[in-house]
């Protein structure tokens, strides 16, 4: 029998801020993604929230769309590898998933060009009391 795939999450008593123009506010990740992620099969990057606004930007005016917020994390950090990559000669494929378009999410976008969105660093300590409160699983 193959093993089970377990969720890496914060838990059901974890509530993240109510007002995040972008994007990501679900604190767990996919059974799948998880099980990836532990064999390092894939790595997690963190990105503030006005940098993945500037990458998605960046990549309406190149690719001639406006991307969500939620694929725009993942276009930062493509853009960051690009970018390290160049400098330093080495040869990568960077494959990053668009997960959707932006239309729904104008407003956030208007946010971020008139200087009204900023960037947030949830508490580490909420993290930690978040943490406390998940069921230990053996094997994980």
């Amino acid at each position: 029998m193959a093993p089970i795939a377990k969720m890496f999450t914060l838990g059901h008593k974890f509530m993240p801020p109510p007002v995040h123009a972008g994007g990501l506010r679900y604190h767990g990740m996919a059974p799948l993604v998880s099980h990836l992620y532990k064999l390092k099969l894939i790595e997690a990057m963190a990105v503030p929230q006005l940098a993945t606004f500037e990458a998605g930007l960046q990549f309406a005016r190149t690719e001639g769309f406006i991307s969500a917020p939620e694929t725009n994390h993942a276009i930062r950090v493509a853009i960051d590898e690009a970018v390290r990559c160049r400098e330093s000669g080495q040869k990568k494929v960077i494959l990053f998933n668009h997960s959707g378009h932006g239309h729904f999410d104008m407003a956030a976008y208007d946010a971020y060009l008139s200087g009204k969105l900023t960037d947030f660093e949830y508490p580490e300590a909420k993290v930690k009391e978040a943490l406390v409160c998940l069921p230990k699983v053996q094997g994980y």
